[in-house]
């Protein structure tokens, strides 16, 4: 036998494996070189959005992989994605400014004035529920008049009650303004507890990881002629977290990859559009001519609905869930109590489906195609 033959051919899980191994390192290498990086010049943050790609689509290819890659070999994807995460996120930590409040120290009291001093100072304050009162701006005044003194206005500054206050950050201002180009939009929602996106025209709007710290709840609103992709950091197996309930309501010819949500979805007021989720409960209201890839753990709900068409979800978007549970097909109808099929939905045919490939590859984006391309490729006309 001759040594190319005996050479050993290496098999789609050992190809994975090594591919995976040095994607990890060289993102590992990236993050351990943030702090050595200008902030000013936007260098760290072009790596920090650099890193959340590469973790992002390592992500998609772990889950792309199902079908040659053991389930235990999942998990161990996962678990490394997830610690890659959390040590960018702790690095992240250490560049974000500290705050510059802090409590003046007061000299100790002398002898036996130690035992009455306790008596009027903040921290002896603490009623029986354990609950602070001297965190109130009116707590550090009665300390200050009973130790027989009044606030200087520098004391004043440094109460508790001339804390600055931050505005929560108007993603969706900072959607519109963007002055770029580019007609992608990835906002972080880095700093927000829910994720509300509304009043956008003609955007590819794509979630990065960083933005699964903001999916207590979801909504999307007043949509018209878009691309928004919520998948990545609603993902477990990314190192997201699925939506706690989703909103959808006034959406029109547009594509929405709403991704994975724990508990109900409510949809709304939809025309001329296609809408992918991985939910347990979906509620369907007022909607026409949509096309719904599903992967649903109940009875999807119909009312007021005309022409909408049904597939399950791809298995890009739902490998982690088991396809014998998935009720997409079983619709109810609330305004049709005939025994016959209602008439206001049906099955997608196999061969109208979006394919695997262009959920994988294309709805993301590719080189050279822009926001029509992408919308005409899954089907839906360049006049939203």
């Amino acid at each position: 036998m001759s040594a190319q033959g005996a050479a050993h051919k290496e098999t789609p899980k050992e190809t994975f494996y090594r591919q995976f191994q040095g994607t990890v390192a060289n993102l590992q290498e990236h993050i351990n070189h943030l702090a050595n990086l200008s902030a000013v010049a936007g260098e760290r943050h072009d790596t920090i959005e650099h890193i959340l790609t590469g973790i992002s689509r390592l992500s998609n290819e772990v889950a792309d992989a199902a079908d040659y890659v053991p389930a235990y070999d999942q998990r161990t994807y996962s678990q490394a994605l997830k610690q890659l995460t959390d040590q960018l996120n702790e690095a992240q930590a250490q560049f974000r400014p500290k705050s510059r409040f802090q409590f003046k120290r007061r000299n100790p009291p002398s002898g036996g004035d130690a035992m009455a001093d306790k008596k009027n100072d903040a921290r002896y304050m603490l009623p029986a529920g354990g609950q602070d009162k001297s965190s109130s701006p009116s707590a550090v005044t009665a300390v200050a008049t009973a130790n027989g003194s009044k606030l200087s206005s520098e004391d004043r500054k440094d109460s508790l009650s001339n804390l600055p206050s931050f505005p929560a950050k108007n993603y969706n201002e900072e959607i519109a303004k963007d002055s770029t180009d580019s007609r992608v939009r990835k906002p972080s929602f880095s700093t927000a507890r829910d994720i509300t996106l509304s009043d956008h025209d003609k955007l590819h709007i794509i979630l990065p990881l960083s933005a699964s710290r903001a999916t207590s709840a979801g909504a999307l609103t007043n949509m018209k002629g878009c691309i928004v992709d919520m998948s990545v950091p609603t993902r477990v197996c990314a190192g997201g977290a699925p939506f706690a309930s989703l909103a959808l309501k006034n959406i029109s010819g547009s594509l929405i990859v709403a991704g994975h949500v724990d508990g109900p979805v409510h949809i709304t007021g939809l025309r001329d559009s296609k809408v992918l989720v991985v939910a347990r409960q979906v509620r369907i209201h007022e909607c026409e001519n949509v096309d719904f890839y599903l992967y649903c753990a109940s009875r999807p709900i119909i009312e007021d609905c005309k022409a909408l068409r049904f597939a399950p979800a791809p298995k890009f978007h739902s490998a982690d869930k088991d396809e014998n549970t998935n009720m997409w097909d079983q619709v109810d109808d609330f305004k049709w109590l005939k025994a016959e099929h209602s008439p206001n939905w049906s099955v997608l045919p196999e061969e109208q489906r979006i394919a695997e490939d262009i959920w994988k590859d294309k709805v993301p984006g590719y080189p050279g195609a822009g926001l029509d391309d992408i919308l005409s490729t899954v089907g839906i006309g360049a006049e939203a």
